[in-house]
């Protein structure tokens, strides 16, 4: 059936089709980097890495744009509150996002625009706007009509008339209409300005996407996403300022995720439940923050809680685990190919491969993904062992490997290594539970514990870790 997408705009599930055969050109909003990602920003940026993962291993050729607002009332006002050049303070906090995604297994983008970088870029689209009478200039700043555009609150879903009262709508007696929104902003004393055709000023927030669009994916992009949050004022106005300026739609498929909670709350600093990823790192492996942002589907709220988070942490363990007995099994059986029942099973890893993509192409829907994931875990427990064939066994965690790369979960690390010393450690130990000494063989596991060593006694044998 190939990959369905639901799309914002049109309320319903669409089969995806790109503008060009085989290749995919993505647009997602980026952080406003006045401060640490929190891990509400954290949900669309682990999402969307997971799509640009799929529709690659699904063969696409994928362009993948997520740009940094790096100038930004938020900006300004934090570092004039903090007596810092709003510049440099959005470089370090750019440097902060790269190593909190970096360690949540976020990949960099293809393309990071800025929108310091990006003005000649923008005053091209604001001219082009002004020339064709979608927008006017008052002194300085200028603002999109959105009157004069037919199709605006399309996106939304909501009327003119509702959204004069919508989120964000800046108040200024000099705009013709109250919904009108900034897509230059004079300069005011002690911001950071860029000279323009209307006096030095800088860019207000919609237009940067709009012309980041143009300039790195063309005048459509395929699929354009980020939070909900973002459906109104931030992407109606980019759309409504991209068909105005380039004929033609900003993107084809509009994908928005849902809100995370803390507790059953909205997360907000005034409520004192702003938590960002780096302090739950400090707690958690960052595997497990990107297990529970996927454990839900993408358009369903999620509530984050401790003991939401600890339950990830325990289901994502269960599946290292899985492959780490297979690890063993691969490393103490003696035969090497497949008998003939074996090969019967490798149907049903094709049947769990395919699963796990039914889940993917409806709407991306990584809970059932997931849920694949642990069906191969019980057919594996269910039907394999230690004297299962290497030739079955490697088939197994190829297609661990293969899933989870999609998800970005079950990473691949160098494989861990005992020195000799710890070699013999185990055997001694083992040769102890022999001879039923169990002083000595707790004396023993006891002093590899104190080496950063776990052991496990399993029914198929011992298996062991590092803390």
């Amino acid at each position: 059936m190939g990959i369905r997408i639901h799309n914002t705009l049109t309320r319903r599930k669409e089969d995806f089709r790109p503008i060009e055969p085989g290749h995919v050109g993505i647009y997602v909003c980026g952080p406003t980097v006045w401060d640490y990602m929190h891990i509400g920003n954290a949900r669309p940026f682990v999402f969307f890495d997971v799509v640009r993962r799929y529709l690659r291993y699904r063969g696409y050729i994928v362009r993948y744009v997520q740009n940094f607002t790096d100038v930004d009332d938020k900006i300004i006002n934090r570092a004039n509150q903090l007596g810092l050049d709003p510049m440099v303070m959005a470089e370090d906090y750019i440097k902060a996002y790269f190593e909190d995604a970096g360690a949540l297994g976020v990949a960099a983008a293809d393309v990071h625009p800025r929108a310091s970088l990006h003005i000649e870029e923008i005053i091209a689209m604001v001219q082009d706007l002004i020339a064709k009478g979608y927008a006017y200039e008052i002194d300085g700043d200028v603002y999109f009509s959105a009157a004069k555009d037919p199709q605006y609150g399309s996106l939304s879903g909501q009327s003119l008339d509702d959204l004069k009262a919508g989120a964000r709508v800046e108040i200024d007696e000099r705009k013709r209409a109250p919904e009108d929104f900034a897509l230059w902003k004079k300069q005011k004393p002690g911001e950071p300005a860029w000279p323009s055709p209307w006096g030095p000023g800088r860019p207000g927030w919609h237009i940067e996407c709009s012309a980041m669009v143009r300039e790195h994916l063309g005048r459509t992009a395929d699929i354009h996403g980020g939070g909900s949050d973002l459906i109104f004022p931030h992407h109606e106005n980019e759309a409504a300022q991209s068909r105005a300026a380039n004929g033609a739609p900003l993107a084809n498929y509009w994908v928005h995720n849902a809100f995370l909670n803390i507790d059953g709350e909205k997360m907000s600093k005034s409520l004192g439940n702003f938590i960002v990823p780096r302090e739950i790192m400090k707690r958690y492996r960052p595997e497990t923050l990107r297990f529970f942002l996927l454990s839900a589907h993408y358009r369903s709220p999620l509530n984050f809680t401790e003991d939401q988070l600890k339950a990830a942490d325990a289901s994502l363990e269960r599946l290292h685990n899985a492959l780490a007995v297979l690890e063993q099994w691969q490393a103490v059986t003696s035969r090497e190919v497949m008998d003939d029942e074996e090969r019967k099973l490798l149907g049903r890893l094709t049947a769990h491969r395919e699963r796990f993509i039914a889940a993917m192409d409806d709407d991306f829907n990584t809970a059932d993904a997931i849920s694949a994931l642990f069906e191969l875990t019980r057919d594996v427990h269910a039907t394999m062992g230690p004297g299962s064939s290497k030739e079955l066994v490697g088939a197994v965690i190829g297609l661990y490997h293969e899933l989870g790369d999609i998800l970005g979960l079950l990473r691949r690390e160098a494989p861990a290594t005992l020195d000799d010393e710890v070699e013999r450690l185990i055997t001694e130990r083992q040769e102890a539970r022999r001879r039923r000494d169990w002083a000595e063989s707790d004396r023993i596991r006891d002093e590899l514990a104190g080496r950063g060593i776990i052991l496990e006694d399993t029914p198929q044998g011992i298996r062991w870790k590092r803390k």
